[in-house]
């Protein structure tokens, strides 16, 4: 699978404020949800970061294959208290 950009969204020091921007916790200035992750990114749990990820042909869908029903997830569905999630290499 290809890697998938570094954005302010994903980092667990990002704090949204609404769909486009947010707050970085560690500089507390406000920053583009979609902008490139700085040097201090922080990968949060999600699930398009697990290995039981599986991504359909949509790109707003995908399957978690740790259930055994296979349960249509989102990739960007946070995942921090999931027990299956396991995070990819």
């Amino acid at each position: 699978m290809e890697r998938l950009p570094r954005v302010h969204a994903d980092c667990r020091n990002f704090a949204p404020v609404d769909v486009a921007k947010g707050v970085c916790h560690r500089t507390k200035d406000l920053t583009c949800a979609d902008g490139e992750g700085c040097e201090h990114f922080a990968q949060t749990a999600r699930c398009k970061f697990c290995r039981s990820f599986a991504p359909s042909v949509d790109a707003f869908l995908g399957t978690c294959t740790a259930v055994p029903s296979r349960p249509m997830a989102y990739p960007d569905l946070n995942a921090v208290t999931c027990r299956h999630y396991v995070a990819r290499d």
